[in-house]
């Protein structure tokens, strides 16, 4: 039987994953580094999701071939079980989101707010009816729901303070674009990818650590190699996952654009991150939130001029600002600047 992880394997185990996420931060491929424009857009994803899918796929037979012989009965039931147990909660997770975020953001309807997400929906092409929803909070807007529940559109009082009809309406475009593009399964499923290879390396390392203490020998040497070379992995993974999250991103922001323009999507994503420089408390709001992946805009920092008027000017300098490129890596948005450049390189036969 393995035993429970005593306190200094907890802290070794602990310093590990902080060291690994530093050095896979910095040999990660960047692979959303080079889009400028929607074929480059549908290449980057074809090619990250490729990337996230046949290394997981490489992880597990190498396991299967490499690691599993060296694994007792018990010790392959226990992986399996853990692997359907992260499975079966990440998809109680997903199916409990929309009660949880309703309940903890006071979500409304808003017959206004209705009337435009339905306008917005159909220049889109959409053929499913989406529900929008006001909530209290700062300038933000996002996607969510599933089979259960339906999709929804939630906008924030501080959007709707902010931005004027067509500011809105690119938004919204923004958050549709998210359902018709299936995002929030299609992350939950890529998300899970580098949790079970995180797993089964832990897991491995763990089970070696058991059976080179019980003196069992043999195969702890194979599981060790096998449980390290898999968290290093997981964490690539996770990166390629992340990468994979700002690419969809400016594809939601291309739907934003063909709903109301280039322009006036460039103008709603400047409005929305100069108010955060105005307002650095709301910034915090954000920042901790539990959901803030779901946010049109995810604090990736830049700097920009503290006013809320925008103007074409305004959205010039802002795509020339800078901004960390670590914490680029590291985010599920891409950084403004490069959202407002995009833009610029789309070809859709709109202002």
């Amino acid at each position: 039987m393995i035993p429970l992880l005593d306190p200094i394997s907890f802290a070794l185990y602990v310093v590990g994953y902080i060291v690994m996420l530093l050095v896979a931060s910095a040999v990660a491929p960047r692979v959303a580094s080079a889009v400028s424009g929607r074929f480059t857009l549908y290449g980057a994803m074809a090619l990250a999701a490729a990337l996230i899918v046949l290394t997981t796929a490489l992880v597990i037979y190498l396991f299967l071939t490499v690691a599993a012989p060296a694994v007792t009965r018990w010790g392959l039931n226990f992986f399996i079980g853990m692997i359907l147990f992260v499975v079966f909660m990440n998809l109680v997770t997903y199916l409990a989101s929309p009660y949880i975020i309703n309940a903890a953001y006071g979500a409304r309807p808003d017959a206004r707010l209705q009337r435009i997400v339905d306008e917005v929906a159909s220049r889109l092409g959409l053929a499913f009816r989406v529900r929008a929803v006001v909530v209290d909070g700062p300038p933000n807007a996002f996607a969510y729901g599933n089979l259960l529940t339906g999709r929804y559109v939630a906008v924030t009082t501080g959007m709707l303070a902010i931005a004027d009809r067509r500011e809105l309406e690119a938004v919204i475009g923004h958050e549709l674009g998210h359902h018709a593009h299936r995002d929030n399964a299609l992350m939950l499923l890529f998300g899970l990818l580098p949790s079970v290879i995180y797993y089964l390396g832990i897991s491995s390392v763990h089970m070696a650590l058991a059976s080179s203490s019980e003196s069992r020998g043999g195969g702890s040497a194979v599981l060790a190699i096998f449980g390290v070379i898999a968290v290093i992995i997981s964490f690539l993974v996770q990166l390629l996952v992340l990468a994979f999250s700002r690419l969809r991103e400016y594809y939601a922001d291309m739907a934003g654009a063909i709903a109301a323009g280039k322009e006036t999507m460039q103008f709603a994503l400047t409005k929305i991150h100069k108010y955060y420089h105005v307002h650095p408390e709301d910034r915090e709001t954000v920042r901790d939130s539990k959901f803030r992946t779901l946010f049109i805009y995810a604090l990736v920092g830049a700097v920009a001029n503290p006013f809320m008027a925008v103007t074409r000017r305004d959205v010039e300098e802002l795509k020339r600002a800078e901004y960390p490129a670590l914490m680029e890596i590291l985010s599920t948005h891409p950084p403004i600047p490069k959202r407002l450049r995009f833009l610029d390189e789309l070809q859709l036969g709109i202002p």
